[in-house]
């Protein structure tokens, strides 16, 4: 695998794979509810409408493999997720992208349902 930045089309390309990992829904909410604060695994799933256990499990070993989460494990019953110093990079940008859902996410909606109305 490439370790420089190339063209995101390549398949080897280190940019790619950011993007792959990042443009997962749940890996960006999870971020995203781990950006304020470390939090439990019940927290997420409190915290983020209709993920379930599986899912955000699956989510966080995920995102724990490519160095954006740690996990604290101080007791076998008392877990906590939180940011490393590379998944924080990420707490700007994932911002940005949730004002911009906020301000159009309302137009999104109106084209799909227009879409969806057209035979």
């Amino acid at each position: 695998m490439r370790t420089t930045a190339g063209p995101v089309f390549l398949a080897d390309c280190p940019t790619r794979l950011a993007v792959e990992i990042i443009s997962d829904k749940w890996a960006v909410l999870v971020l995203f509810g781990l950006s304020q604060q470390p939090r439990r695994h019940g927290e997420l799933v409190d915290l983020i409408g209709g993920i379930s256990r599986k899912v955000l499990t699956q989510t966080l070993r995920r995102l724990q493999q490519y160095g954006l989460v740690e996990r604290h494990a101080e007791a076998p019953r008392w877990v906590e997720y939180s940011l490393t110093d590379l998944g924080r990079t990420l707490v700007e940008p994932i911002e940005v992208l949730t004002n911009w859902a906020r301000d159009h996410g309302g137009a999104i909606a109106d084209f799909q349902e227009a879409a969806e109305a057209t035979p």
